[in-house]
């Protein structure tokens, strides 16, 4: 993994015009359409966790059914992308949108062109569970639902006054420890600590600055998708509204 600029326990900016690297050959048995080449560049890879994060881009393709092997998050930066389940529902997801493949879940995946997309990637060991496809579906998060009030950080956590937070959730894994949804806060500055998970952010509205080893101070905004490893220690500081999709793994 070449990490460019990535210094340890800081923040990640997943940039979608990096340079990205060529990746294996997608197997020849498992297409119905498409010599697909696929790139792609890994920013996070917690292999003791099965959590893989990154960007990848692939050519056009058609796949046969099969069911999907991992939990994975996506965001779809360039081209379009259909998922079909065995029942002929076609779900659609184009540039701009977001959504989840649960593990399980039998699926078709077709690509009329190009795509690049931001994906996060849970990995955990097969059991009976796996093949019960019980409730599973393809999930496209809403990013204008409504939220509910959920707890914020603690007084003593703060530079700045308690804001007002709120989130729902529309996805969490069999486990439980994977999980994505819709968040949004007021302005507040949560002071330097240990960050307590894994987790993507993807800013629908507003700007985050985090700084973290050495002082270093990035800023994000709206359209900006970046990644904050369990264990950084940064603080998180927000001037006004901000508004995120997130995908969360609970260590």
């Amino acid at each position: 993994m070449d990490g460019g600029n990535i210094i340890p326990g800081d923040a990640v900016r997943f940039d979608p015009n990096v340079a990205l690297e060529t990746w294996e050959e997608i197997p020849a048995s498992g297409l119905v359409s498409g010599t697909p080449v696929q790139r792609g560049r890994l920013y996070i890879d917690d292999k003791a966790r099965g959590l893989t994060a990154g960007i990848w881009a692939c050519s056009a393709m058609t796949t046969k059914f099969r069911p999907h092997d991992c939990d994975e998050f996506m965001l779809v930066l360039e081209g379009r992308i259909e998922i079909v389940t065995p029942d002929g529902r076609v779900t659609r997801i184009d540039a701009g949108e977001s959504f989840i493949l649960p593990k399980g879940l039998v699926c078709q995946w077709r690509q009329p062109g190009d795509v690049k997309k931001i994906f996060v990637i849970l990995e955990t060991p097969d059991d009976a569970a796996t093949r019960d496809q019980a409730g599973l579906a393809v999930i496209k998060p809403d990013p204008a639902v409504a939220l509910s009030p959920s707890p914020g950080p603690k007084p003593e956590m703060l530079h700045s006054g308690s804001p007002v937070q709120r989130g729902h959730e529309v996805f969490e894994n069999r486990d439980g420890n994977f999980t994505v949804g819709v968040w949004d806060t007021t302005a507040y500055h949560r002071k330097a600590v240990p960050f307590p998970r894994h987790e993507l952010m993807c800013l629908l509205e507003g700007s985050v600055s985090i700084t973290g080893p050495g002082g270093r101070t990035q800023t994000f905004k709206a359209g900006d998708s970046f990644f904050v490893p369990h264990g950084a220690v940064t603080d998180f500081r927000t001037d006004g509204y901000v508004r995120k999709i997130y995908a969360i793994l609970q260590p």
